[in-house]
């Protein structure tokens, strides 16, 4: 985040402002995860592929995508990348009629609520699930009280402004939290640029 608390400068921006450093940590926490978990958004802003680079084929993590309106791009390469197995979350009512049809990548749909996903990847036997942002994934995370571990990197060199810019928690659009999360800083590290890498824990 930027030093007053903003995932990009836009939204139509990735947000690859901070350093090696945070590249590096963003790597280390992926590395024991059972599933990692992103918004379609965060998905296709940052073309992602989930796949963890020192993991064999075998036991690449579950890459789950969530998505209110479940408007799923099979063209991008999430879809074109072998991997771990893939679930779609669509969480709002309707669904679109190409997910009714025959999945690529051996996809998994999920037509339910984030919570009821949880429990099911919990069901599983996923005990370490990775989330990857983006903010509205992670309000709602928060707004359920399921996260464990909170990691961010502090980038203080770059001050982006605006009431409606992203933060980690969603835009000017999120509804405020049922009620505040407490978190303990268990470990902190600055980088030579000067940015703060942080990990909290829940209490």
């Amino acid at each position: 985040i930027s030093a007053d608390g903003k995932l990009s400068p836009s939204r139509e921006v990735a947000g690859a402002f901070t350093g090696d450093e945070d590249s590096q940590r963003f790597h280390e926490l992926r590395i024991d995860c059972d599933a990692l978990l992103v918004g379609r958004g965060t998905l296709e802003a940052d073309q992602m592929t989930m796949l963890v680079g020192n993991r064999e084929p075998q036991d690449q993590p579950l890459r789950c995508v969530i998505s209110r309106s479940g408007k799923f791009d099979f063209d991008h390469k999430l879809f074109q990348t072998p991997g771990g197995p893939i679930h779609l979350i669509v969480t709002g009512d309707d669904l679109p009629s190409h997910l009714t049809k025959e999945l690529p990548n051996h996809a998994t749909l999920h037509h339910c609520p984030l919570a009821e996903f949880l429990d099911w990847l919990q069901q599983q036997g996923v005990s370490k699930l990775h989330c990857e942002g983006g903010g509205g994934v992670i309000h709602e995370l928060a707004s359920l009280e399921r996260i464990d571990e909170f990691n961010l990197t502090l980038a203080a060199h770059h001050l982006f402004g605006g009431w409606q810019a992203p933060t980690p928690t969603g835009d000017s659009t999120s509804p405020y939290l049922p009620k505040s999360l407490q978190f303990s800083l268990a470990r902190h590290q600055t980088t030579p640029n000067g940015e703060l890498i942080a990990t909290y824990v829940a209490h």
